[in-house]
This record gives C-alpha cells, structure tokens and sequence, in this order.
C-alpha cells in the first residue's frame, strides 16, 4: 500500500493510502451492500408504518421516527463514508464534508435518542399498563420525537458549524489534522466529554434502568402468575416471560455492543494525547452505522404484524388495491 496525495498539485494535501485492488472491491461490495440493507429496510418500517392504518400508534410512531434516522444516516453519512473510508479521500468540498459531519453527529444522536424514547414507551406499556393510553398518547410521542431531533440537531449541526468541536485545540487541528482532502470529525477534551455524555453515555444509563425496571417486573408479574397457581397461565405466560426476556437481551447487547467502542474510544482520545489511529476510529465508526441495519431487525422484523407488512409492500399488493386498512393484527 503506497502512500500517495490526494491532490498531487496541492502543498497542503492530505496523504492517500492506494489499498490492493481486490480490497477495495471487497471492500466496496460490503459496505455497499450494509447501505442498501440500511435504506430498504428502514424504508420499508417507514413507508408501513405511514401507510397502514393500523400501525397508526404512538409505539409505532417511534419505531418510524428511528427508521427515519436510520434512512438518512444511510443516504446522507453512510454512503459519502463508504467512498472516504476506501478510497483515504475526501472528493466532495468542504462545505458538503461539514453537512455530513453534522449529519453524521445529529442522525446518529436522533437514533439513539430515538431508542431511549422507545424504552420510553416500553416502560409505560409493561410497568403501567392502565395509565399506558392515557400517559403515552400520540401528542406526548409527536412531543418526545420533536426534543429528540431539536436535540440532534442542535448537538451535530451546532458543534460542527460554530467550531465547537475544537475549541481550545485550534493550533493542533490546524497544524497536524487538518489538510486538502480530508474529513474527519476531530474533537478536543471538552466537546468530546460533552457531546457523548449527552449523545450516548446518559441515554445509556437510562436505557439501562428503564430495561432493567421492564425486566424486574415481568419476572415479578410471572412469579404472582405461578404462586396464585393459575397453571393454565403458566405456560404461556412462561414462554412468554422468555421471549421478551430475550428479547431485552438483545436489545441492550446490540446497543452496547455497536456504540460503546467508539464512545469509549472518543472521549478518552484527547486525554492521551490524541494518539488513537485514526483507521480505528473509521472502523468503530462503521461498527456504530451498522446499529443502524440492525434496528429494523430487532424493533421492527421482530413483530409478525410488521412482517406482514412488509410482504404486502414487496409483493405489490398495495399497487393493486387499496390495502391501507387491511388488518395485520387483532387485539
């Protein structure tokens, strides 16, 4: 892998490191191929959800106002992200390089933020089930998503375009990060504090608690099950019990699975002198993108209403007659 300049004519280009063409191409068809996993899958939860009637819920609500994250992370960070991360080059200006950066900070924020009002939700349903319609309805959710989005937006779009991000590293960015061709999110101790406390580590601690709370009451509404002996529930409310136990697993083993490195990584990086690789961070990036391919898979493939859906959508059902009120579920 020679190391050459992305613009052999500039004194201020970045270097370009030319991998072997096979890894390139191997490269360009996984990455490709997790984008268009990511657009369609997330365009098929939010064109459902839109489209059929009776996924007209406040639950469901949510789930698209993450899809839609998701759905433009993938056009408008993931996609510009693949050709940079393969080809060590930024081709498309600086004012685009600063959109996807504050898309890059604001979508990935929306998503997770989206996920904690998700648990949100979860927590009113399982832990409250009789106040659930009158607490969670869908002006509360419209409210939940607009502060959600407010806040992404004002975290990505903010930080990036006051500078907010290098604040008091100025000289060092300047002199030994910044350079024609590049386009990558830096940040000095202080925004990188900030910024993942309030884009991952506090949604984390509350997602934590609030699963944690689900989880403890459904064991407890299962044991009252089993010492009133209704053994005719038992079964049932056994298999039940397991699913959504694992069910939470999966949730949160996704969540920190896919975010933790990069958070950790980040905020702990201008505290050692700036000294992780930046090809780690590009890895724990892509690690963090594919949270979002596989959203749709736990929040929304995992209910059989959706996946009728879906099949409805694909198969052209919908183009042939009006399906729109058709029902995917009963009570």
């Amino acid at each position: 892998m020679e190391p050459v300049l992305c613009y052999e004519s500039s004194n201020t280009s970045c270097l370009r490191t030319i991998y072997p063409i096979h890894l390139r191409v191997a490269l360009y068809i996984l990455l490709g191929v997790t984008v268009i996993l990511t657009l369609c899958e997330n365009l098929l939860v939010t064109v459902s959800v839109a489209y059929f009637k009776q996924l007209h819920t406040p639950t469901n609500y949510l789930i698209a106002s993450l899809a839609v994250s998701d759905l433009l992370l993938a056009i408008l960070v993931m996609f510009p992200a693949m050709v940079r991360t393969i080809e060590t080059c930024w081709y498309f200006g600086d004012f685009f390089c600063q959109i996807h950066l504050s898309s890059d900070v604001t979508l990935c924020t929306a998503s997770i933020l989206n996920l904690l009002c998700i648990s949100i939700d979860r927590y009113y349903a399982v832990c409250q089930p009789l106040h659930y319609r009158r607490k969670v309805t869908d002006y509360t959710v419209l409210i939940m998503i607009a502060v959600s989005w407010g806040i992404s937006v004002f975290i990505g779009f903010g930080m990036i375009f006051s500078k907010l991000n290098i604040l008091g590293v100025e000289d060092f960015y300047f002199k030994y990060v910044a350079c024609e061709g590049g386009c990558v999110l830096f940040q000095g101790g202080p925004s990188s504090v900030i910024s993942s406390l309030i884009s991952f580590y506090l949604p984390a601690v509350i997602l934590l608690s609030v699963y944690l709370k689900i989880l403890l009451v459904a064991l407890k509404q299962f044991r009252s099950i089993q010492e009133a002996g209704h053994l005719g529930s038992v079964k049932p409310s056994n298999t039940s019990q397991t699913k959504a136990t694992k069910t939470l697993a999966i949730v949160m083993g996704a969540f920190l699975s896919f975010w933790t490195p990069f958070f950790f990584c980040n905020i702990i990086d201008s505290f050692i002198g700036f000294s992780v690789p930046p090809e780690l961070f590009e890895v724990l990036a892509w690690l963090c993108y594919f949270n979002s391919t596989v959203n749709p898979i736990i929040y929304a493939f995992f209910y059989s209403w959706f996946r009728k859906a879906f099949h409805l959508l694909i198969s052209g059902s919908v183009f042939k007659s009006d399906t729109s009120e058709t029902t995917l579920f009963t009570e």
